[in-house]
């Protein structure tokens, strides 16, 4: 019968590919449980959308298996998101908060923003979305809560939740057709109370669906609101990313990480013939992910079903999960909690390795 000691030893074999530690030296092991020929371990990883959780539940299964004496080995793999603590002492419950821009609009930031939330949903993380686009709110019609109006007790308001995503939106306040004529502040006013007057509840993510521009939204947010980091979203045209890299530079100055680049609209794949052509031109993103330093994190097909689901109001993450398109989100929120889980480490002094390209293991 193996002892504990042999398990620990044969768990130390698993290094994580970020943090370059094994992990039992991370903490990760939280339970080892030897019953003659038996063996239990509980992994628990930083966030439950870890690109490679898979992978380490595979690797300890066989490093156990392979010791003397093993005919059975059980891996249970549980997560605990280590809290941004800056945003849990201005927003207690919330671990992360993410800004979701681009700088332009049209660029298929929301569409990004509600798959994104929902695919990091889809892996038992707890996920709030805020639409912040007080003028063109489109959080509503995309979740499918168009007709919904939120309850309020003693001045808080229940966030409305669809697909395991708590939303809060100025859409469920107004009608449809309603306009908001309103300046400045009076928009950053309301998307405080948006933010601070809503019952959240404890989350992993929330994350904010930004208005196109770099005004007074933004920065009322970035200087009174502490974000663990910004996803800049573009498609590969110059036009685009003139305003994607106007849009980094903001978060820069006000000291919000860019966790990364997403290409929307990257390519066309034509259902007919198989061919891939590159409409909005080719490259784009990852000249501007080289320019300013920041990873690639995905890229998004133009594609119809994603744009036909959202405007039905069912993201594609949901209407169609095993396809390729819902495929590229759930990869993409596997980047941004994986930047996430690597920034945390470097604020408590865990060495951290160099990026890797999107989608590598």
């Amino acid at each position: 019968m193996p002892s504990r000691n042999d398990v620990e030893q044969a768990l130390r074999t698993i290094i994580d590919p970020d943090l370059g530690r094994d992990i039992v030296s991370l903490g990760f092991v939280k339970d080892i449980d030897i019953q003659g020929e038996r063996v239990r371990v509980t992994i628990e990883l930083t966030t439950p959308a870890c690109p490679v959780k898979e992978r380490f539940r595979q690797q300890a299964s066989e490093a156990i298996g392979s010791l003397d004496g093993v005919e059975r080995v059980d891996i249970t793999m549980t997560s605990r998101v280590q809290a941004d603590s800056r945003v849990k002492s201005s927003i207690p419950g919330i671990a992360h908060i993410v800004a979701v821009a681009s700088g332009k609009g049209g660029v298929g930031k929301s569409t990004t923003a509600v798959n994104l939330a929902v695919a990091m949903a889809m892996t038992g993380a707890r996920v709030g979305l805020l639409d912040a686009d007080i003028y063109g709110p489109s959080i509503p019609r995309m979740m499918r809560l168009a007709d919904m109006k939120p309850k309020v007790h003693d001045k808080t308001i229940e966030p409305l939740e669809n697909y395991g995503v708590k939303t809060m939106s100025i859409g469920y306040m107004i009608r449809e057709d309603q306009a908001m004529i309103w300046r400045g502040p009076m928009v950053s006013g309301a998307v405080m109370q948006l933010l601070n007057d809503v019952a959240w509840g404890e989350l992993d993510y929330l994350f904010i669906d930004l208005p196109p521009g770099t005004g007074d939204i933004h920065l009322t947010l970035a200087q009174r609101v502490p974000m663990s980091g910004a996803v800049i979203v573009t498609t590969p045209q110059d036009i685009a990313l003139i305003d994607a890299r106007k849009a980094a530079a903001m978060f820069d100055k006000v000291h919000v990480p860019t966790l990364g680049i997403v290409e929307n609209m990257s390519m066309f794949v034509c259902p007919h013939c198989g061919k891939t052509s590159h409409i909005f031109a080719e490259g784009g993103a990852k000249r501007l992910s080289d320019e300013i330093a920041a990873p690639l994190l995905a890229q998004i097909p133009l594609d119809i079903d994603i744009r036909t689901h959202a405007d039905e109001g069912t993201p594609i993450t949901i209407a169609r999960p095993d396809s390729r398109q819902a495929e590229c989100y759930r990869e993409l929120a596997g980047e941004v909690a994986r930047r996430l889980s690597t920034l945390q480490a470097r604020k408590i002094d865990i060495p951290v390795m160099e990026e890797r390209p999107a989608g590598s293991p």
